[in-house]
């Protein structure tokens, strides 16, 4: 078993918050939303570089949001960022695409790609989109459908080896 393999099994954390809305910024918390193969139930996404099943669901971590408050960026509650899970605990940025990840009993979502922030993000602060590169989340596609609420567990299952 490789390093990565062994870091996959302890790999644990939760959602913080489930999160939908018309398109783009702002999105609203919700007590709990289905997800299926193309998003959540009651989120849309703005244009064909949002969405999809490839980029169906998009997750940033609360450890993120804290380190860009430290850099002046104003609070956000969740979905602030456009994202639609708000995760406490698990390392995100160590996550590739191929990772699979099982959240509460059903849902399981599989990294696809690194979220690109776009300048939709300015209107939360100048700097952005440049100061959000590297820590604006991941995009996952939907391998099992089923329902999303806070307080879920979030468990890597299995780490995908980069080649």
């Amino acid at each position: 078993m490789s390093a990565r393999e062994r870091e996959a099994r302890s790999a644990t954390g939760s959602v913080l918050a489930v999160c939908v809305g018309p398109g783009g910024l702002t999105k609203h918390a919700v007590p709990v939303a289905k997800v299926g193969p193309e998003g959540l139930e009651g989120d849309r996404h703005r244009s064909i570089y949002h969405g999809g099943e490839g980029r169906a669901v998009c997750l940033l971590s609360s450890e993120e949001v804290r380190l860009l408050e430290r850099d002046g960026v104003p609070r956000t509650e969740p979905g602030g960022f456009g994202e639609n899970l708000r995760t406490e605990g698990i390392d995100l940025g160590r996550l590739v695409p191929g990772d699979r990840l099982a959240i509460g009993d059903s849902v399981e979502l599989e990294v696809n790609d690194v979220r690109e922030p776009c300048a939709t993000l300015q209107s939360l602060d100048d700097r952005f989109p440049d100061l959000m590169v590297g820590r604006s989340g991941l995009l996952a596609r939907v391998l099992r459908t089923g329902e999303l609420r806070p307080n879920q567990e979030i468990r890597l299952l299995a780490a995908h080896e980069p080649s």
